[in-house]
């Protein structure tokens, strides 16, 4: 069993910065890969930047890239995700999921276990 608690979600305006954090507790050995997806209202989910949290590879979509960071503090059981320069069109409920192994990072059917989610919004 894995349990995955997002926080640090809100409000900022354009140009502004979020951390988010989702706590990972539970099984480690089917939370290997920990990987942020989005919602916006009317829109899929999707896959934004995700973590290999045994060799630490990382995962972008070009949408984020050099905006957004993943990371990891192993010592709290703990992935982040950094977001600067947020854009509009970035506000969404944002979401952790994590799987013992993925073939393809960004599909979300990919991942067993989600987090109840975060919601960001921004504002021009």
């Amino acid at each position: 069993q894995v349990q995955l608690v997002e926080s640090g979600g809100g409000s900022v305006q354009a140009g502004g910065s979020l951390r988010l954090s989702c706590a990972v507790s539970g099984v480690t050995n089917v939370n290997k890969y920990i990987t942020w997806f989005r919602q916006a209202p009317g829109k899929e989910r999707e896959a934004v930047a995700g973590i290999d949290r045994g060799n630490g590879t990382l995962y972008y979509v070009d949408s984020v890239k050099d905006r957004f960071t993943i990371s990891q503090d192993n010592a709290k059981n703990t992935v982040y995700l950094q977001m600067n320069s947020l854009k509009p069109e970035d506000g969404a409920m944002y979401y952790c999921a994590a799987a013992r192994r993925v073939r393809w990072w960004r599909e979300r059917l990919e991942y067993d276990y989600w987090g109840q989610g975060t919601q960001v919004t921004v504002s021009s």
